[in-house]
């Protein structure tokens, strides 16, 4: 094999962007697409002129794909991995990777029982500096992490949710922004910052009309006594995401303007327990880091899966890793709604049942379904 003959499931306005990257991937090629919608589906088979399936066993009993991208609402992801998983399918998931983190170890359990690649569209880890600030802290940089933030804006009109009948619905979607728009810089905050053992959420529905949140925050807590503190908002203008890790050893701060490392040689804690000085501070010293060029979006993540199905490449972002966001975003709902702290790991029992609960109480929504892929992206 020399090229991954991928097929895309749902081709929706993330499906088509997905199926218009292919060609400038050397080792992958789009061999098939599927879609429940006939209008959707017509339209994929004739832009890009490949097999056009209605159902996703059918794609993935074709014999036509090597991998699978799938692109469907949230729900849909862990049933359709699980499929393609038994059949040697390998599988890249969109965000979320599942609504549950129960779902999420299914996902991970079955990739590891079949021994496929799995993987998750986290592609803002392939970002240089992103990849710069990974090895920063994986180099021991910071030392132990005392303190970490993200605040991560976001903004989308109420036309965006008025879109498709299952955005924003509890039965549709399983979340608003913690489980949409959240996903991208919750991976790289909890990638950099690990997961918290403790969440203290708020969650409302600010400014839109729509049964999910459009605005959560919480205090958070770490294993080693850490705390931290996390906004995640659909309602911002101008939109952008900053966030800190402060340690023994130095400060790392990512924002719009790019990375920036200040180092403590001394370290905090070991200053202050040795000085005799009263008004005294350890020296701050501003390090310049180095960002390699390289290659990164969406199809740096479909170009990676088929380079780890064809020579073992190690991937990016590997299903095993996505759990972290999700049950960070999982526990930040349950706490919210539940108005109680909420301990990681999370009880998938309670989080299962909440769900259920949840989507008894959603609402269908009959919208006209616009399947537009964001320019941004």
């Amino acid at each position: 094999m020399d090229v991954v003959r991928f097929g895309i499931i749902g081709v929706g306005g993330m499906g088509n962007g997905h199926a218009r990257n292919m060609p400038r991937i050397t080792e992958a090629r789009l061999t098939a697409v599927c879609d429940t919608s006939p209008a959707a589906l017509e339209a994929a088979r004739d832009a890009y002129e490949v097999p056009d399936f209605d159902t996703h066993i059918e794609l993935l009993d074709s014999g036509l794909v090597d991998a699978v991208l799938i692109a469907t609402p949230h729900y849909f992801h862990p049933p359709i991995a699980f499929d393609a998983m038994r059949r040697g399918i390998h599988v890249i998931s969109e965000k979320p990777m599942a609504v549950t983190v129960s779902g999420a170890d299914a996902m991970i359990e079955a990739a590891r029982e079949t021994g496929v690649v799995f993987a998750v569209m986290f592609q803002q880890r392939a970002k240089p500096i992103h990849q710069a600030a990974k090895r920063l802290v994986d180099e021991g940089r910071l030392g132990p992490i005392y303190r970490t933030s993200l605040v991560d804006a976001h903004f989308r009109s109420q036309a965006y949710y008025d879109s498709a009948s299952w955005r924003a619905t509890w039965k549709g979607e399983g979340g608003g922004v913690l489980l949409n728009q959240a996903p991208h810089g919750m991976d790289i905050f909890t990638w950099l910052g690990g997961t918290p053992s403790r969440v203290n959420a708020h969650v409302s529905t600010f400014q839109h009309h729509i049964e999910v949140e459009d605005e959560a925050a919480a205090l958070l807590e770490y294993p080693n006594g850490a705390i931290g503190y996390i906004l995640e908002t659909v309602n911002e203008v101008p939109t952008g995401m900053r966030l800190e890790l402060c340690g023994e050893k130095g400060k790392l701060l990512l924002d719009d303007q790019g990375l920036r490392f200040w180092e403590v040689k001394e370290g905090v804690r070991a200053f202050s327990d040795c000085t005799d000085q009263m008004w005294g501070r350890p020296e701050v010293i501003p390090i310049e880091i180095p960002v390699e060029s390289r290659r990164t979006g969406h199809a740096d993540i479909v170009r990676n899966v088929a380079r780890a199905i064809l020579y073992g490449d190690p991937l990016i972002s590997p299903g095993s890793e996505a759990l972290s966001s999700l049950e960070l975003a999982d526990a930040m709902l349950l706490s919210g709604h539940r108005a109680k702290p909420v301990d990681i790991p999370l009880d998938r029992g309670e989080y299962d049942a909440f769900i259920a609960e949840m989507q008894a109480k959603s609402k269908d929504k009959v919208v006209e379904d616009k399947r537009i892929t964001d320019p941004n992206h």
